[in-house]
């Protein structure tokens, strides 16, 4: 006998935080919702992240407009959910080396703060001030937002999925989904529910998932290693968010070591050779850490889209809504784009 129900109005595909969102704000909005998670809720790539959430994206005001939405939904969390965030302010800055990197800044500052974004033009001197490990002669000048906190992304998803409870959505944790039929009838090893609207948010896994329903998300998931540093030789505890805007490499304080961040080994790279890119950039960039010691932290996978921004929204000729390619930043999305799907299903 099928643990499911035999039917819902909107089955959800996917218990990361994207998909606990949208169970939550389906359910509110009085949709019988169902959510369905291959393993445990939050375990995919929402467990995978550095734990950040900001509004600041790098030639990407779309995604700024969507996080500045999110971030005032978490400020705002505890009055929808009845679970408060733990908000820790650290900021956000993308450091530049040379010169276009300052005016593709400059030629798309308007659009961020048209989009809401608060990001300004500092110098190598300040940005210097804001992180201390910082090597001011290494930079021209920075891009700093303030607006970036450090949270834990499962308090997000379990506040999430207990109030989508309490509004009468059923989550069903562990429950694969192994063939979508063209009525949209799902079925998993735990027994089969049709869905009036199916919403695909399984991160990674959008693509595979898609494709059961015979549509095409253009998916390129993309591994993801965070790194520690030993402990430095000096406490930073409150170190901002630092991005090399060249070579996409990320630090920031993680209790009493750093974490770290620029992708992984390329095709045909070996781990050794992308440890000594990441090494390079270090001992330019930050001095005190030049020769510290690197150690694996975790790896995930992320959902990423061709254009490495996110895409919501619903196919034309059946009642299949997704949302994916969010390359790492689905905390800084998830409130708004659970909106946005619920938006779109209550339109159809």
């Amino acid at each position: 006998m099928s643990i499911l129900p035999a039917h819902a109005d909107a089955v959800v595909i996917g218990g990361g935080v994207i998909g606990t969102s949208t169970a939550y704000h389906l359910a509110e909005a009085g949709v019988n919702t169902v959510l369905l998670e291959r393993g445990g809720l939050g375990g995919g790539a929402s467990a995978h992240t550095a734990g950040m959430v900001r509004t600041y994206f790098p030639g990407d005001p779309h995604t700024g407009q969507r996080a500045v939405r999110s971030l005032n939904a978490y400020q705002d969390f505890a009055r929808h959910t009845a679970a408060p965030l733990a908000l820790k302010r650290l900021g956000f800055m993308a450091l530049f080396t040379d010169e276009q990197q300052i005016a593709d800044f400059e030629t798309g500052h308007q659009a961020q703060r048209a989009a809401g974004v608060r990001v300004g033009l500092i110098s190598a001197r300040e940005a210097a001030r804001l992180n201390p490990l910082l090597n001011e002669r290494a930079v021209l000048a920075a891009a700093w937002s303030p607006e970036a906190y450090h949270v834990d992304g499962l308090d997000i998803v379990r506040g999430y999925a207990a109030a989508a409870r309490n509004h009468g959505a059923r989550l069903f944790t562990h429950t694969p989904v192994t063939r979508i039929d063209d009525d949209n009838t799902i079925h998993t090893p735990q027994g089969r529910i049709k869905a009036d609207s199916i919403v695909c948010t399984a991160g990674p896994w959008s693509g595979e998932v898609a494709s059961m329903a015979s549509v095409d998300l253009p998916m390129r998931p993309r591994t993801m290693e965070m790194l520690f540093t030993d402990v430095p030789p000096s406490a930073h505890p409150d170190l901002p968010m630092t991005m090399h805007a060249a070579s996409g490499l990320r630090i920031r304080s993680w209790k009493d070591r750093i974490l770290l961040a620029m992708g992984a080994p390329k095709a045909g790279e070996t781990r050794d050779g992308w440890l000594g890119r990441i090494a390079g950039h270090l001992g330019t960039l930050f001095p005190a850490l030049d020769g510290i010691g690197l150690h694996r932290a975790w790896t995930g996978d992320f959902d990423a889209s061709p254009s490495d921004t996110a895409f919501i929204g619903e196919h034309p000729t059946r009642r299949f809504l997704y949302a994916a390619g969010f390359t790492g930043a689905g905390l800084c999305q998830a409130p708004a784009a659970g909106e946005q799907l619920r938006d779109l299903l209550i339109a159809k």
